[in-house]
């Protein structure tokens, strides 16, 4: 294939496909160039079936340091394991890319981003989701898209698509979307406490911007897309499933509708169970591979007959497995200070999922480093997301956390972030853990909510508590139910994860996955405004527990006092190689940091040594004026004269005409080191010296040798 290059405008700026040069084994690959940002993203898939329950699609993303001009940091300086952002960035991908592939395929799709260069304004993101698509839809696998996803911010009321750096600081919403050209399939969005209706103008606007790229999708395809191969989906027999369905169906309705979630699994094992256990006799009898086939069979017809179920007593009865309204929140209850040397905690549980949050305070010099592609390079604020297996009863590997696990963390920093008081407000870095102890359902959301009550616990004076609550959707052609606080069973066989995060003002995070390939504007409406009735009643829970921030941190965190200083005089606090910091360190054992600007944080479980620490620092950059006085120490003497510290890190020349009234012959007569003596600043020359006067300070009828203005260490 001869390269061919594609090119329309994308936001304002110049955006070029091109295919046909690079990466031409894999089974599609396009380089999409967006103003000076460059993704290579190239597909691949296996040529068989694989013998798994589910679709074997991999995304990668993959950050270059070269494109932005960086050697990676650490001692290998070379990428290793992706960065939070990538694997994000990753998760982004794939969820709009996922439901475009037909129900029961099984064939292994693999598709690769590589970032190679990187303009700021022009999201490599945005760019690698436009070039999984492209890739998808050129090649010869059976891709349903194509799909695109834009960014979309607000800066003064205005929306504006893939807003620039600069426009991303002051815009209240930071939303991604993605979709087709009829309906759209994926939502991650943050935002300053915006209303539902505000929300749902900003996906509209985003849907307008996607239909307009799918469209540029498509004349690519068209032009040099290839002939779709053959492929063989995992389909069951009718009639074999027509017998299935009329012999347990009942049993199986009877098991979904066991209310309590571990009863109700074993109920729901057993009838599986007892299908197969019918067809075990005929399936032993076949050959090895009819016998496979037949066994592989009955498992998916038992999995569909649990699926079809569920779904069937939601849309048509409204009845959910726990007996719930579809409106309705499962029993809620909270608790603060559950451990006594964390400097916060909250505890969470909404029915049989349940999450504790603990807070940390530091000094801000622990903000965490980001090395990656952004223009961020650090962050104050970090929230982490873990999830053991005991959490849902189940045994597993424990290790480093996952995808899953990183990008729920990420949703609830994202959510919990807009009420976050500034640095200047409240000088701490701040760590929240959310620890899952239980699960069934919209954990993440669960652990937003325990992070609130962690960071009251911990008296983060936060702008306000924030809830967040996870809607479900289960449709039927045109009919559909809009379920609140999903349980596991209802994700997982359902339509949609809506979650919405907010404050009773409005939104701070969104986030939506669907498992069909759209959804319209008024399901969106829709759940949007059940959820925020979900998120007051939450709301109510929360500050039923604890009404505001404590007004005093724990006695475990450390206490910080920020001061600031003339940046010029930086350089008088760290000293040469950092001698005189790490003095003021070794002698009162505080952390200190200072930033560019001058600002000085000073952090101790000790509140006299930070006043130690201040004053120190304060000597050493207090700017001395002439006409001033000081009581002073003598420090050295010379044949011409003393030299006086009048403040930490401040000495002054008293030369010997300066020490008394009339005429000594030597220094010494008067003065001796260790002396304390009253001096006045006369001058301070171009080079910074300060010139001192004992002499100024004696009165005229005032003797030399009464030495009434200095005490002797000699005496």
């Amino acid at each position: 294939m001869t390269k061919q290059v594609f090119e329309t405008t994308w936001g304002g700026r110049p955006l070029q496909v091109e295919v046909g040069q690079l990466a031409k084994q894999a089974n599609g690959a396009v380089l999409v160039r967006y103003g000076e940002t460059v993704v290579l993203s190239a597909v691949v898939a296996s040529k068989e079936a694989k013998g798994t329950d589910f679709f074997p699609l991999t995304i990668n993303y993959e950050e270059k340091m070269y494109a932005v001009g960086k050697i990676p940091g650490g001692f290998i300086k070379r990428e290793g394991r992706p960065s939070t952002d990538a694997t994000l960035t990753a998760r982004l991908i794939d969820r709009p890319i996922r439901p475009m592939f037909a129900e029961g395929f099984r064939n292994e799709v693999q598709v690769t981003n590589t970032v190679m260069s990187v303009e700021q304004d022009c999201s490599p993101a945005m760019a690698a989701m436009l070039g999984s698509s492209l890739a998808l839809s050129i090649s010869d696998i059976p891709f349903e898209g194509p799909i695109a996803g834009v960014e979309v911010g607000r800066v003064n009321g205005e929306y504006i698509l893939n807003p620039t750096v600069e426009q991303h600081e002051s815009s209240d919403i930071d939303l991604t979307v993605a979709g087709t050209s009829e309906a759209i399939n994926m939502v991650e969005s943050g935002a300053q406490e915006v209303t539902e209706a505000d929300m749902l103008g900003a996906l509209m606007f985003g849907q307008e911007a996607i239909q307009e790229l799918v469209a540029f999708e498509e004349e690519v395809a068209a032009s040099c897309g290839k002939e779709k191969m053959d492929i063989s989906l995992l389909q069951v027999d009718e009639d074999l499933q027509k017998a299935i369905y009329n012999n347990y169906y009942e049993t199986m309705k009877t098991a979904v509708l066991t209310e309590e979630k571990l009863a109700r699994e074993d109920e729901i094992e057993n009838v599986k169970t007892i299908v197969k256990e019918a067809y075990e006799e005929q399936i032993t009898a076949l050959e090895e591979e009819a016998s496979d086939h037949l066994a592989q069979e009955v498992n998916q017809i038992a999995e569909d007959l649990e699926k079809d179920v569920v779904r069937e007593l939601i849309t048509i009865d409204k009845i959910r497995p726990d007996g719930r309204k579809v409106d309705e929140i499962r029993a809620l209850s909270s608790e603060v200070g559950l451990l006594p040397r964390a400097h916060g905690s909250g505890l969470f549980t909404r029915g049989q999922t349940q999450a504790l949050s603990a807070c940390t305070l530091a000094p801000l010099g622990e903000h965490q480093v980001i090395d990656g592609l952004g223009v961020e390079e650090s962050k104050r604020f970090i929230h982490h997301y873990n999830f053991p297996k005991y959490s849902v009863g189940s045994t597993g590997r424990a290790g480093s956390p996952g995808r899953r696990e990183i990008g729920h963390g990420a949703l609830g920093e994202r959510a919990l972030s807009q009420i976050i008081p500034s640095e200047a407000e409240f000088p701490y870095t701040i760590r929240l853990v959310a620890e899952v102890l239980e699960s069934n359902g919209s954990s993440s959301q669960a652990s937003i909510c325990a992070g609130t009550l962690a960071l009251m616990d911990a008296g983060v004076p936060i702008k306000a508590p924030v809830a967040g609550i996870a809607m479900g959707l289960v449709s039927d052609g045109e009919k559909y139910t809009i379920l609140t606080d999903i349980q596991g069973m209802e994700d997982h066989l359902g339509d949609m994860d809506f979650k919405v995060a907010g404050t009773k003002d409005g939104i701070t995070a969104l986030q939506m996955d669907i498992k069909i390939q759209g959804i319209t504007e008024q399901i969106l409406r829709e759940a949007l405004a059940q959820a925020k009735q979900a998120r007051m009643e939450i709301l109510q829970q929360l500050t039923s527990t604890i009404a505001q921030p404590k007004e005093e941190l724990s006695p475990y965190a450390p206490k910080i006092e920020m001061m600031s200083i003339d940046p010029e005089k930086i350089k008088d606090v760290i000293g040469k190689g950092g001698d005189v910091i790490n003095g003021i360190i070794d002698e009162t054992s505080v952390k200190i940091d200072i930033d560019q600007e001058g600002n000085v944080s000073i952090a101790s479980s000790d509140a006299e040594m930070i006043k130690k620490a201040s004053g120190i620092i304060k000597d050493l950059t207090k700017e001395i004026k002439p006409g001033e006085v000081y009581l002073g120490k003598v420090v050295r003497i010379e044949k011409f004269g003393a030299f006086v510290n009048i403040a930490k890190g401040k000495d002054g020349l008293v030369h010997i005409s300066q020490i008394a009234k009339e005429r000594i012959n030597k220094v010494e007569d008067v003065l001796h080191v260790g002396d304390e003596v009253l001096v006045k600043v006369t001058e301070i020359d171009k080079q910074g010296r300060i010139n001192l006067s004992r002499k100024a300070m004696l009165k005229d009828d005032e003797k030399t040798d009464d030495k009434k203005d200095s005490k002797s260490t000699k005496e």
